[in-house]
């Protein structure tokens, strides 16, 4: 029989009930979230800049660099044969190192119009191809660096300068991981001495968190360049499973 005693005791739990009911709709809420924006704790001396209130956010910044007309003209004509003949000449001291051959497979990573595709090609790796968030046929085709379009095991060597413009480093070197064949090299190039540009998404301030995002890759050199305002070239080899 439902008395009153009972009821008073229901009537306490009350409070209780609300109080759990609350935290699991906000437990709820943040697992949401969290499946479009990944939480990932960054090593130190690498930092997100805030400012993005969502990844369409960040992908309309980065298209108001590469839609810029006045950018892409000035890619295609005034900065083209400097910009070829300097990656030209970084790619040849790769094929000295030893990490590039004539039977590479390459993937230029946030190539914009395909200035280091085309040098890859003068230098004698005709099957190169880069990926941008707006193609340029037939150099570069349409692609988001944290969500390469290949499959597994594709490339022996993956080339970017743009690390700085990832909102999500983790996933952009997983994917430079998951995209090379084992024994494939990956060439950074990264401006380590000073603050990257206006439309970078994060700020690396060494080269110690980048040992730590690449999971299944030993880093095998380091040197000093002078590339397009980047200072620093960093050299990883996929390690063979």
């Amino acid at each position: 029989m439902y008395n009153a005693s009972t009821m008073n005791i229901n009537l306490h739990k009350l409070p209780f009930l609300l109080s759990l009911f609350l935290f699991l709709s906000f437990l709820a809420f943040l697992s949401l979230r969290s499946l479009h924006k990944p939480t990932v704790l960054l090593p130190p001396d690498l930092r997100i800049r805030p400012g993005y209130s969502s990844y369409d956010a960040y992908i309309e910044r980065q298209l108001n660099k590469t839609l810029n007309p006045k950018l892409r003209h000035i890619w295609t004509t005034r900065d083209w044969n400097r910009k070829v003949k300097v990656f030209s000449e970084f790619f040849n001291n790769l094929r000295v190192g030893g990490f590039l051959f004539n039977n590479s497979k390459a993937l230029c990573i946030g190539a914009r119009v395909g200035q280091e595709v085309e040098a890859l090609k003068r230098v004698g790796v005709d099957d190169s191809v880069g990926i941008d968030l707006v193609p340029y046929p037939p150099l570069v085709i349409k692609g988001d660096f944290h969500h390469q379009p290949f499959d597994d095991g594709s490339f022996d060597l993956e080339f970017s300068n743009v690390f700085d413009h990832a909102l999500y480093p983790l996933m952009f070197v997983r994917e430079i991981e998951r995209t090379l064949k084992p024994g494939g090299i990956c060439v950074l190039h990264l401006s380590l001495s000073r603050r990257a540009d206006k439309y970078s998404a994060n700020d690396l301030y060494s080269v110690e968190p980048l040992k730590e995002l690449f999971k299944v890759s030993e880093l095998v050199e380091v040197r000093r360049i002078d590339g397009f305002g980047l200072d620093t070239e960093v050299v990883f080899r996929k390690k063979n499973k």
